[in-house]
């Protein structure tokens, strides 16, 4: 009696499950039970199972290929930060190299001076040898002497002159010889200074594609509420792990700087610039979507951006929506911080003065221009920066 109602209950409990899984199939599946009609319900039950993995593994490709927003633009940034550096840097080989062919050929333009020179001094002094002989000369001038001293100092100036024609001609030899490195010289950094403009016409290239990417990603942000609402979350998250990270940094660090609070409302500004997108809450004006925002966006023509005090570098590498971070600490609970490098100049540790330049400004991804994010936290807690900084 017990096996018989363990048989009802197993098959109760399979047929159950068949209904179950028949519920949640797709439409488009059905077609396929016709296979199975025939079977017994074990195999049917199998097939479903296996045809549910199959749905399930679709499912988690699905949820891989759902990127996250501010994680596209990071890496987009990422990318635009590492071939601006890069362009950078082939920018200044350039102009190294082009100082270096202006000193070559200013060296060369000196020799094919000197070199005419010792022509001009040579064919004269053909000119005479084949007119009155070289032997002729040196007898003519012995045989002019009174006596034997005088004889001596004659024959001492006609061996100074032989030493000073046979220099002239080593030299000669010699302005000829550099004359042709120079030239070998000059040709080689041609060849870089045009290696070297092709790279950077294929970095900008790079960069100006990495650009396009990054404002279709924008433009989809601005057209699409549900895309703008995300990025906002996103930037939110961010903010928050920022935080977390201000505060664990504050129970490890032991630097004591002091004067930061009294200069509130007279600290120097981090670069020249307007504030492109102030402190607070504010509402996007198309979506009507509230968003705080910790810090100011100050747009700039600055290359570099200084600490706005003296203190102590707790952090300096890239931060997720606030690209290469710097972040110091001022002492009593006091930190700025510096967002949306290009390039860092410093490392974690360093004690810095204030208006030291603390990184490469770079272009902002929300204002599409170079521009600063500048943040004063209390504590952990976000300040407005307004407050802080000189009036202009």
């Amino acid at each position: 009696m017990q096996r018989r109602r363990a048989l009802v209950h197993r098959y109760s409990t399979a047929v159950f499950s068949l209904m179950v899984a028949w519920w949640l199939l797709p439409p488009d599946f059905f077609p396929v039970m016709g296979a199975f009609a025939e079977n017994n319900p074990k195999e049917q039950y199998r097939a479903i199972q296996k045809e549910m993995e199959t749905h399930k593994e679709k499912l988690e490709r699905a949820k891989k290929h759902e990127h996250s927003i501010l994680d596209d633009l990071d890496e987009m940034n990422r990318r635009m930060a590492e071939l601006e550096v890069t362009l950078r840097k082939q920018h200044q080989r350039i102009g190294m190299t082009q100082s270096e062919m202006r000193e070559t050929e200013d060296e060369i333009t000196a020799t094919k001076g000197e070199l005419d020179r010792k022509k001009r001094w040579m064919k004269m002094r053909l000119r005479s040898m084949q007119r009155y002989g070289q032997s002729r000369d040196i007898l003519f001038m012995l045989s002019a002497a009174d006596d034997i001293p005088g004889l001596m100092r004659r024959w001492k100036y006609l061996e100074m002159i032989s030493l000073r024609e046979r220099k002239m001609m080593d030299d000669f030899s010699e302005n000829l010889k550099m004359l042709a490195e120079k030239e070998k010289k000059l040709g080689i950094l041609n060849s870089q200074l045009k290696r070297d403009e092709e790279k950077v016409k294929l970095t900008e290239a790079s960069l100006s594609e990495n650009k396009k990417d990054r404002e279709a990603v924008l433009a989809s942000v601005r057209r699409e509420k549900s895309a703008h609402e995300k990025l906002i979350r996103e930037l939110q998250e961010s903010s928050r792990r920022l935080l977390d990270v201000i505060r664990k940094l504050e129970e490890k660090e032991t630097y004591e700087g002091k004067g930061f609070a009294a200069l509130r409302g007279s600290l120097s500004w981090p670069v020249n610039g307007k504030v492109a997108i102030p402190y607070g809450s504010q509402k996007d004006p198309k979506f009507n979507t509230p968003m705080f925002r910790n810090g100011i966006h100050i747009r700039t023509d600055d290359d570099s951006a200084r600490a706005v005090y003296s203190g102590k570098v707790v952090f300096a590498d890239w931060f997720k929506g606030y690209g290469n971070l710097v972040i110091v600490n001022h002492g009593e609970g006091y930190h700025t911080l510096y967002g949306n490098l290009s390039e860092t100049f410093l490392k974690v540790g360093d004690i810095i003065k204030g208006k030291e330049v603390v990184g490469k400004v770079g272009e902002s991804g929300i204002l599409n221009a170079p521009s600063l994010y500048f943040e004063v936290r209390y504590k952990g807690k976000p300040l407005d920066p307004m407050q802080w900084l000189k009036r202009k």
